[in-house]
């Protein structure tokens, strides 16, 4: 009715504006011409709309060909003011106006150049800068120099100065925050190449004694990764065309990892009737273990501990304590079952109970309440439901695929319609729970797992979608009192607000981060991890993970079709840190790896420290019978660890490049290492 009523004072305005006829007079027409419709029925309808509406579009093509044919002109000039004009005195002008510490340095940097992809300068450009730099009446002297140039001068004029302006905390860009969710499936790609690349070189190292290091195999892969992340290819803002090239390319990239790593898994593990599992991480993990198409009842390690195994639908899987930090754990098979309590008891199919937790799901299969039976409180606020995915109607003003607008959260529907819920696969490792919803034209499949010795509850999800301009996030209202959450970035983590008390915590309504988010209070809190997101946020203690946003510009067809993702949530006990946050995140995204066959090989190395992360191990780039180490401190504390690296000869910690800053002295295999709060090192071991 409200569209309909807008659409006819439109149309009253316009006849009044172009022929002065009163509004009265065009609503008693168009009341008139309506009803005659109308009243004619369904089929009247459908035959007015069947002649009329190829008219209106071709009288819409027409329209738009004759406004582009009367400004065609105009068009020229526009392009040039983005490529052979920007080099102009008024663009040189306005640069300087906006450049605000003038007092402190009078001279800015400006980089010019053909378009925005790196293109020189043109001949209207230089030719520009020649008269500019002659000298013009009221603007800035121009000359031509190196940015190095740039910055020694800018260093010697303010170096010591206390006039400087200091900023603590993150500079967050309030623009721009749908390109940290476009293009769902490139990203997860993105991801998952990175980790998969990290798990080749790591076994590339230990295997290079059996085939040689795949150098420049590899050298060629991380290319291909690292072009895939320039500019608007993995912010999702591409055309169309660039995410078949880049679907081809990662698909390829994945076959050529796992046929490299495949070959190097054989080449470690001698035949045997034995399963070794390779802990690709950085330090000691307890988890859940996809065997494959194992048949086995138990797994049994060299102690005679005995691990019962699941057979699921999707293969087996056990629970394997304390595998080594980038090592290995053989362990020899078993077909005697193992007998155990029941780890879950299902009342029906709304209540389940954990050794950790209560669960009980509401007529739509949505968790109404979580309660933690270690820490005696409820996980969820009173009231509210968990695991809540929403569909936001999603249209930014100006960048379709690059923007969420902050009205956006003005118009949802909750995703609660259910046509399927089951309980399979309970059994001493796991219980899983299936879903399937409708939401529109579009279908989502989740399978929920709850563990018998994890407290982690993983959201494997399948998205069929078909919505365009609408953004899904999944919430889970928290009991969780706190002012802030942190969230992973790249070798370290932020805090930011959780409300809205000044303007720059209005502005920051989405923001980006790696593989977690946390809200925690003093001696508790709830983590929400993610194997392949990158929009997320929270308000008060809603915290909430971006899954989808359907844009249709530049690229019509983003994220249409089938979507794979993984989300967890986790309650733990104490505040955040690396035991409780940042080592069960790195265990949801880096799978371990099994291979039939017995592994024997000596540890490459070993770690000892609170809150130190290996993240990688390499060859050295140009140094023979040599591998590289990369760690870093995650907590935000200055820590100190203790590296064994066996009978390794010489030690170097090295700058990024592997260029050697400082050699290491080795103690009975040892070298002592001392990180500031979130302090990156590599070192290179030689052996």
């Amino acid at each position: 009715f409200f569209g309909t009523m807008v659409q006819s004072n439109s149309i009253a305005e316009s006849v009044n504006g172009a022929f002065s006829v009163p509004g009265w007079a065009v609503g008693i027409a168009v009341a008139a011409l309506a009803g005659v419709i109308f009243f004619g029925g369904a089929h009247r309808v459908a035959a007015v709309a069947e002649k009329l509406v190829p008219v209106m579009a071709m009288l819409y093509l027409l329209g738009g060909l004759v406004v582009i044919g009367v400004r065609i002109r105009y068009i020229p000039e526009t392009f040039g003011m983005i490529f052979r004009y920007a080099f102009r005195p008024d663009a040189l002008i306005g640069g300087w106006q906006r450049y605000q510490q003038k007092e402190i340095y009078n001279d800015i940097l400006v980089s010019y150049g053909y378009g925005d992809g790196g293109g020189g300068p043109t001949r209207a450009m230089l030719e520009n800068s020649d008269r500019m730099e002659k000298g013009v009446t009221g603007l800035p002297r121009v000359r031509q120099a190196f940015a190095r140039t740039y910055f020694d001068e800018l260093n010697a004029r303010v170096q010591g100065s206390n006039r400087l302006p200091v900023w603590e905390g993150e500079l967050y860009f309030e623009y721009h925050r749908g390109t940290y969710t476009s293009m769902a499936h490139n990203k997860r790609s993105n991801r998952k190449a990175e980790l998969h690349m990290m798990d080749l070189e790591l076994l590339s190292v230990l295997a290079q004694d059996r085939l040689p290091y795949p150098a420049q195999e590899m050298d060629g892969m991380w290319k291909t990764i690292l072009l895939n992340q320039f500019h608007d290819i993995l912010p999702g803002s591409s055309i169309h065309e660039v995410y078949e090239v880049t679907k081809r390319e990662y698909e390829a990239l994945e076959r050529q990892i796992s046929a490299l790593r495949g070959e190097r898994l054989a080449a470690l593990a001698a035949p045997s009737d034995a399963v070794t599992v390779f802990n690709t991480k950085g330090f000691a993990s307890d988890e859940a273990v996809c065997l494959g198409q194992l048949d086995a009842a138990a797994l049994v390690d060299a102690d005679g501990a005995r691990y019962p195994v699941q057979q699921t639908a999707e293969g087996a899987v056990a629970f394997l304590p304390a595998l080594p930090a980038k090592g290995w754990r053989a362990y020899s098979v078993s077909n005697q079952p193992e007998p155990c309590a029941a780890p879950f008891a299902l009342a029906d199919d709304h209540h389940l109970e954990t050794h950790y937790y209560t669960v009980e799901l509401d007529e739509n299969g949505l968790l109404s309440r979580l309660y933690d039976k270690e820490n005696r409180r409820e996980v969820l606020r009173p009231g509210q439901r968990g695991n809540l995915m929403r569909m936001y109607e999603d249209k930014p003003i100006y960048y379709d695929n690059w923007d969420i607008d902050i009205y956006y959260t003005e118009k949802y529907w909750d995703v609660t319609e259910l046509t399927s819920l089951r309980w399979t696969d309970v059994g001493a490792v796991s219980a899983t729970l299936e879903l399937e919803r409708c939401v529109s034209s579009s279908l989502i499949r989740q399978k929920i797992r709850f563990y018998a010795n994890s407290r982690r509850i993983d959201f494997e999800t399948y998205v069929d979608w078909h919505e365009h301009q609408h953004l899904l996030k999944v919430h889970f209202p928290v009991d969780v009192h706190t002012d802030e959450a942190t969230f992973e970035i790249q070798f370290g983590n932020l805090k930011r607000k959780v409300h809205t008390n000044t303007s720059w915590d209005v502005a920051r309504f989405e923001s980006c981060g790696q593989k977690w988010m946390d809200l925690s209070e003093g001696h508790y809190g709830v983590s929400l991890l993610n194997d392949c997101k990158y929009g997320m946020s929270a308000e008060g203690s809603d915290m909430r993970l971006t899954l989808h946003k359907g844009g249709t510009r530049p690229d019509p067809f983003t994220d249409t079709g089938i979507q794979t993702m993984k989300y967890s949530l986790l309650p733990h006990i104490g505040a955040f840190d690396a035991e409780t946050v940042i080592k069960p995140a790195y265990e949801f995204n880096y799978a371990p790896v099994e291979v039939e066959g017995k592994c024997e090989l000596p540890k490459l190395f070993s770690l000892t420290g609170n809150g130190i992360i290996c993240e990688a191990v390499k060859n050295a780039e140009d140094i023979e019978n040599a591998y590289v180490l990369r760690l870093y401190e995650a907590e935000r504390n200055h820590s100190v660890c203790k590296l064994n690296v066996g009978g390794a000869k010489k030690a170097y910690l090295t700058n990024m490049l592997e260029e050697k800053e400082e050699e290491l002295d080795i103690k009975d295999g040892e070298v002592t290492l001392r990180f500031t709060p979130f302090e990156i090192k590599t070192v290179l071991v030689e052996r």
